[in-house]
């Protein structure tokens, strides 16, 4: 059994007892009853967010449908109805069937958002699209809302997810959602995901670099705002939507308030007990080095308040957050039981050209490159 699947079974074990106290274990609170539960279709489910929607929803008490092409993790939920198909022109196994709501976890091509859409609209009461903030045509200002403006795509049938397509292909999809379900359209528009099963390592690199200890080199400067959403925060928020039928568009970005990367790194410290001490270098002078880091942006330029998304409207729906240190223990936990060839081949982390431009990189690799840039800071000028 992989790990990642060890990982949902213990959660939904844990919370059986509790929900049937009518206690949620993920929140630390009380839920609400179900008025009745429901029929839902997960389009996709089996990738890093969509299983911790279905363990989610399946603990409300609702019945899921999977729909996906049976070619990743098809173990995971081996008792849940799967339909066979794909996004790309495959759709017969969803026609002639009716659900209450769709959760849409897997769509990044508007034609295949589209075509969903409109084959459900009229057996489906609500289609909730997982989005992302990467919809915004730029972060120069903080507190970014849901009705400020979206990207454009200059050929909009363009159809392969790059780095300055992707937000804008989102754009088109949410309206595709939106026209065919113009009542019942949720959008959830994340930032940055993380926690167990994140298999992008961007915010995992953290507290596995803090935890391996030393010297560590931090970017910018510690007051620089760091925004991260627990993916079971998210799978929470969701099902919390589509059990009070809100449509509409929000931001699912947390936590509370963005935490100050300082306050971060010393968090993952004392949770890690960990000995890492932290140098702060001058963003202007890492651009310099071409060197990066995951989920950090230049605090000046088009991504300055990335990390700022207002999430007032999300809060007021229901969106609630744990703390870091249970997504750090739980995120180490996962990470620490991954086979060690996984775990060598880091996914993430920091980046300086031309050593580390491949797509993977030991850690041991990734701190022999900050020992150097290291040096490098404290040498400046001499």
């Amino acid at each position: 059994m992989s790990s990642t699947r060890r990982e949902f079974l213990k959660v939904g074990a844990t919370a059986t007892g509790a929900l049937a106290l009518g206690i949620d274990p993920s929140q630390g609170g009380v839920i609400p009853a179900l008025a009745a539960p429901l029929k839902i279709l997960v389009l996709g489910g089996t990738g890093f967010i969509g299983p911790h929607m279905v363990r989610r929803a399946r603990e409300r008490g609702h019945t899921i449908t999977l729909f996906n092409r049976g070619r990743s993790n098809d173990d995971l939920f081996p008792d849940l109805e799967t339909l066979i198909g794909d996004r790309d022109g495959k759709l017969d196994a969803l026609k002639g069937r009716k659900w209450d709501a769709v959760i849409d976890t897997s769509g990044y091509v508007p034609r295949h958002v589209r075509d969903s859409a409109n084959l459900l609209k009229g057996n489906a009461d609500q289609y909730l699209f997982i989005s992302t903030v990467a919809v915004y045509a730029d972060f120069k200002k903080p507190g970014i809302t849901e009705d400020y403006p979206g990207g454009a795509m200059a050929d909009p049938t363009f159809e392969r997810v790059t780095g300055e397509s992707y937000g804008p292909m989102k754009v088109l999809a949410e309206k595709a959602v939106q026209e065919a379900f113009p009542t019942g359209a949720i959008i959830v528009r994340p930032g940055y995901i993380v926690g167990p099963g994140d298999s992008t390592d961007r915010w995992t690199y953290w507290p596995v670099r803090v935890a391996a200890g030393g010297e560590l080199l931090a970017p910018g400067e510690p007051s620089y705002p760091m925004s991260i959403i627990d993916a079971r925060d998210l799978a929470a928020f969701v099902v919390t939507l589509i059990e009070k039928k809100s449509a509409g568009v929000y931001n699912a970005v947390g936590p509370t308030r963005p935490v100050p990367m300082g306050s971060m790194l010393e968090q993952l410290k004392a949770i890690t007990k960990s000995n890492a001490s932290f140098t702060w270098a001058d963003a202007g002078w890492l651009a310099e080095q071409k060197a990066t880091f995951p989920i950090w942006n230049a605090p000046t330029g088009g991504y300055a308040h990335l990390h700022s998304v207002s999430n007032a409207k999300a809060i007021a729906a229901g969106l609630t957050f744990r703390s870091l240190a249970q997504t750090t223990k739980d995120t180490l936990e996962w990470w620490n039981g991954l086979p060690e060839e996984r775990r060598a081949a880091m996914r993430s982390g920091l980046r300086k050209a031309p050593e580390l431009e491949t797509p993977t990189a030991p850690m041991a690799k990734q701190m022999e490159v900050e020992t150097q840039l290291l040096a490098a800071w404290k040498a400046r000028g001499k």
